[in-house]
């Protein structure tokens, strides 16, 4: 399963504002679950799962997200094989 991996996000950025992030790109997409990804705390990342996806949508909110400035912080954004 291809799932979308988003890191460097603002601390206290919430899920709700994730899925509505992603659902402005990809309104063809929909997320349904974010799974937070522990670290130091410096690049808060999360892991989204989504449904209605095809491999073309999902790579291209992948490429409009990579080094997005959201939040006063730069995006980095690929997708992963889970």
């Amino acid at each position: 399963m291809e799932r979308l991996w988003l890191a460097n996000l603002a601390p206290g950025t919430t899920d709700e504002e994730l899925k509505a992030l992603c659902a402005r790109y990809a309104p063809d997409l929909e997320c349904t679950e974010v799974r937070r990804e522990d670290g130091d705390g410096s690049r808060p990342a999360a892991i989204l799962s989504f449904t209605g996806k095809s491999t073309d949508s999902l790579a291209k909110l992948k490429h409009r997200l990579d080094g997005l400035y959201w939040k006063e912080r730069r995006l980095a954004c690929s997708t992963t094989v889970l």
